[in-house]
C-alpha cells in the first residue's frame, strides 16, 4: 500500500513538472522521503539520496538554462513573473489548457508593455519560452532518472 501511494504521489510529481501550478519535484522528493522513512533501511536511504541529488539538480539545471537564456535575450526576470503569473491565473480560468494559453500571453504582454514593439516583444518572448521549455525537459528527466531509482528498488524488493 505505501508503494502505491508513493508512486502516486511520484506519478502527480512528474504531471506537476509539466503544468507547473503542482511542486513537481517537492512531491517526487517528499514521497521518496516517505517510503524511505517508513522502510528504514540503509538501501532505503540511499534511494532517497539518489533521488534527492537527481531531483536537486534538475532543478538547478532547469534554473541555469532559463537564466542563460533569457539574460542573453535581455528578458527580465518580472517578465517571466508575470507570465508565471498570468499562467496561474490562466489555469483556474481555463482549466489546464489556459496556463499553456496564458503564460505565452503573459509573456508578450509584459515584453511588449518594457520594449513597445510588437515584434521584439514577440522575439523576446519567444527566447522565454524557449527556455522555459528547455528547462521544463532537462528537469522532467532528472525527474525520471530519480523516479526510476525508486521503483527499481521498490521492484528488487528493498
Amino acid at each position: 500500500m505505501l508503494e502505491l501511494l508513493v508512486g502516486l504521489a511520484v506519478l502527480v510529481g512528474l504531471v506537476g513538472i509539466v503544468v507547473p501550478v503542482l511542486p513537481g519535484s517537492l512531491l517526487i522528493g517528499a514521497g521518496v522521503l516517505v517510503w524511505a522513512a517508513v522502510t528504514n533501511t540503509t538501501a532505503g536511504w540511499l534511494v532517497f539520496a539518489a533521488s534527492a541529488t537527481l531531483l536537486a539538480t534538475g532543478a538547478l539545471v532547469t534554473w541555469f538554462i532559463q537564466a542563460r537564456h533569457t539574460r542573453a535575450a535581455g528578458v527580465p526576470g518580472r517578465s517571466l513573473v508575470a507570465a508565471g503569473i498570468a499562467g496561474i491565473v490562466g489555469f483556474f480560468v481555463i482549466p489546464v489548457v489556459g496556463l499553456l494559453l496564458f503564460f505565452p500571453l503573459g509573456l508578450f504582454l509584459a515584453e511588449y508593455a518594457r520594449l513597445r514593439e510588437p515584434r521584439r516583444a514577440w522575439a523576446s518572448a519567444l527566447v522565454g519560452l524557449k527556455a522555459t521549455g528547455l528547462g521544463m525537459i532537462a528537469e522532467l528527466g532528472l525527474a525520471l532518472a530519480a523516479a526510476g531509482v525508486w521503483l527499481a528498488a521498490v521492484l528488487s524488493g528493498v
